[in-house]
């Protein structure tokens, strides 16, 4: 499912238009992303919990170039972690 099927889904569930579920999808993902610059967790209970790490510099061989070695800067990455509920759910039998 891409971000426009998204849309249209939520819009279908809710009765809204596509334009609010658009509006509506949009806000909610400048607001997770907001806070994890910030340097926030989102901790959606059941669902999971966005947030960020830090990563150390190292060093790595370019894929293309087996011999040659090259330097990772260090840097921050978003993480997610998904909740018991959505595991459950994804691993549910049927």
């Amino acid at each position: 499912m891409n971000k426009a099927e998204l849309i249209s889904t939520l819009a279908e569930k809710t009765g809204n238009t596509k334009k609010d579920a658009e509006v509506f999808v949009s806000e909610f993902l400048d607001i997770i992303q907001t806070a994890l610059v910030k340097g926030d967790k989102v901790q959606l209970i059941g669902f999971g919990t966005f947030e960020t790490r830090k990563t150390a510099a190292k060093l790595a061989r370019n894929p293309r170039k087996p011999e040659e070695v090259i330097k990772v800067p260090a840097g921050t990455a978003p993480r997610f972690k998904p909740g018991k509920a959505l595991k459950d759910a994804v691993n549910k039998k049927k």
